[in-house]
């Protein structure tokens, strides 16, 4: 075992490979040329991990435009360390930036950033990649931690140890549980949450009808790999677009509390005047929540906040780009906007006076409950109403004159960023990450124009809102129904959860995870790592930060969205992991780091 100071990194994905670049960034001020043994834990490849591995299908692909992908530092980040600029996605593969890359193409370039990363660090780091799982973290608060490898019968010795290991599996909830033995005795085809790419997929029977609870992106893979995926094909284009069966396709039918696919990605730029932002929910905000004594309450004391934000945002773009379309001046409008109460009476009347047509007002809680109270006389209304539906919400993402839904967007990520800040005193309920990604994480709008093609070949069947999942013991049966087709079910031999595992310690299957939940390390009601906002050192069960001990990513309460950075907009993950990697620097550099290794744990 070297005796030169060490970090293990647990995880080297995305995550992983953008502190390894913080870190090869900071190295020559903070640590000089000393020895260090750098140590990158993971069974996926370095750079794209599991999520982005290059041997998955081509048929895949990302959710952002090629010009909206960086792994790299601009001006725009909130850094200590050098900004060093690099190529987008887009640039590095000399590809058309509005368009949606494959995850092979993005997982291409994040091995190209880490070999990129690993390559600028001086002879002075030694770095070991172990292509294991790690099982768990021992030794003391004031020691050499342990880091226990699968399959490897010593542990690696680390003086510190930073975990980005992103997404993971997670063991079934009771009703997973349920439903799986229930398919079980009755030999039906039953997949619960999962990464859909590593769905066993060939055990969903074809020309069957299929049940799928979920219709955000999960399902959109679903659905491209159990139709082109089995040799399907699409003809024409644009509205003309056709599907052509292979035969082997399932009949998807898919429903959801909303029962909308998620809104499409915005097809245009946001040009002209933007909104100044953060306005009503900024810092001085955040500073407030954050020195108020008790607890904060998301719907309480966040939410009104929010809502108020994002119509700050819709508003001024559509005074100042669409001024035609309002009836009072804008700053009359301003003025009376920021006296109201959030979210009351006195501003819904406001909005009323100034916008007259209700298309162009802002409506969140419409927006989340879109279909709501319709109901569809047969099966086919049903049908042919969403298809009118993803029509319309297409041409209206595709049309600048619509162009205060793109100000929303701008909205989300200003709110996304001070919900950080606010990580060690709120736990945001999983509705509003569901929320956040339905407004502002949907699938390209080329996809929808598929699920039309596809629904109107038959090949999925819309089940419509606030769907639930029945098992029928006496037949043997799962079953569906939605309010908007009161009494009518929908039977099939086949149910497929349509969703990732949520990032829950109670539920993990990473053992190293599961093994600090049950130690006690300190989590969130919804089961997420507890971390110092200053660095992300993980908080051990009393509060205190653990010397040695530092996280980041999606299991953590300092997750900073689930897409990657756009380029000049803040990047508040590059922050975070600049913050994180001078710290692991400082630490090493400022203290004894070589201390005896722990003798048992």
């Amino acid at each position: 075992m070297s005796p030169h100071p060490s970090i293990v990194i647990v995880g080297a994905g995305p995550r992983g490979t953008g502190l390894l670049e913080r870190i090869a960034a900071n190295l020559p001020e903070l640590y000089g040329d000393e020895p260090l043994d750098l140590h990158l834990v993971d069974p996926h490849p370095p750079g794209p991990g599991r999520i982005w591995r290059t041997e998955q299908s081509p048929l895949l692909w990302m959710n952002s435009e090629a010009d909206d992908v960086t792994m790299f530092t601009d001006e725009t980040v909130d850094l200590e360390g050098p900004v060093l600029p690099g190529p987008t996605l887009a640039e590095w593969a000399g590809i058309d930036g509005r368009s949606f890359p494959t995850r092979p193409q993005q997982g291409a370039y994040l091995r190209w950033v880490y070999e990129r990363a690993r390559g600028a660090l001086p002879a002075s780091v030694t770095v070991h990649e172990h292509r294991t799982t790690a099982l768990r973290i021992g030794g003391p608060r004031d020691g050499r931690q342990r880091v226990w490898l699968e399959g490897a019968a010593a542990p690696l010795l680390a003086d510190l140890v930073v975990l980005t290991v992103g997404h993971q599996d997670a063991e079934p909830d009771r009703e997973q549980r349920e439903l799986t033995a229930f398919a079980a005795r009755h030999r039906l085809v039953h997949l619960p949450p999962d990464f859909t790419a590593d769905s066993d997929l060939a055990a969903v029977p074809a020309g069957e009808p299929v049940l799928v609870r979920g219709f955000g992106l999960a399902f959109v893979d679903l659905m491209v790999l159990l139709t082109e995926g089995r040799g399907g094909r699409y003809e024409g284009e644009g509205d003309e677009l056709v599907y052509i069966p292979s035969g082997k396709e399932p009949v998807l039918h898919v429903g959801s509390r909303r029962g909308v696919p998620y809104h499409s990605k915005i097809g245009y730029n946001l040009d002209g005047e933007r909104p100044p932002l953060p306005r009503f929910f900024g810092a001085e905000q955040t500073d407030a929540l954050l020195r108020r004594p008790g607890p904060v309450d998301f719907r309480r004391d966040v939410w009104p906040l929010i809502d108020k934000e994002l119509g700050w945002a819709h508003y001024h773009r559509l005074f100042s780009t669409h001024p035609e379309r309002t009836a009072l001046d804008w700053s009359d409008f301003e003025k009376a906007y920021e006296e109201a109460p959030p979210r009351g009476a006195e501003l819904a009347a406001l909005v009323a006076a100034a916008v007259p047509d209700p298309a162009d007002r802002l409506d969140l809680d419409a927006l989340d409950h879109p279909l709501d109270g319709i109901r569809h006389p047969s099966a086919e209304a049903l049908q042919q109403g969403l298809r009118d539906y993803i029509t319309e919400d297409l041409t209206r993402r595709h049309d600048p004159a619509h162009s205060p839904d793109a100000a929303v967007f701008a909205g989300l990520l200003s709110v996304y960023g001070q919900l950080v800040r606010l990580s060690r005193r709120l736990d945001p309920d999983a509705w509003w990450h569901g929320f956040f990604s339905y407004l502002a994480s949907g699938p390209p709008g080329p996809r929808l124009r598929q699920l039309l093609a596809l629904s109107r070949a038959g090949v999925v069947r819309f089940l419509g809102p606030q769907v639930t999942v029945e098992a029928d013991e006496e037949r043997g049966l799962f079953r569906a129904a939605s309010a908007a087709l009161p009494g009518e079910w929908t039977e099939a031999r086949a149910l497929v959860e349509a969703r990732i595992p949520d990032p829950t310690l109670e539920l993990t299957r990473s053992p190293l995870l599961r093994a600090l939940y049950e130690e006690g390390t300190r989590t969130t009601a919804g089961g997420l790592l507890v971390v110092d906002p200053v660095d992300g050192r993980l908080l051990e069960h009393d509060g205190r930060p653990h010397p040695r001990r530092f996280a980041l990513g999606p299991h953590t309460t300092t997750r900073a969205g689930s897409g990657f950075t756009r380029p000049r907009t803040g990047g508040i993950a590059f922050g975070q992991n600049d913050v994180t990697a001078r710290a692991v620097l400082t630490l090493l550099r400022d203290r004894a780091c070589r201390l005896p290794a722990p003798s048992s744990v």
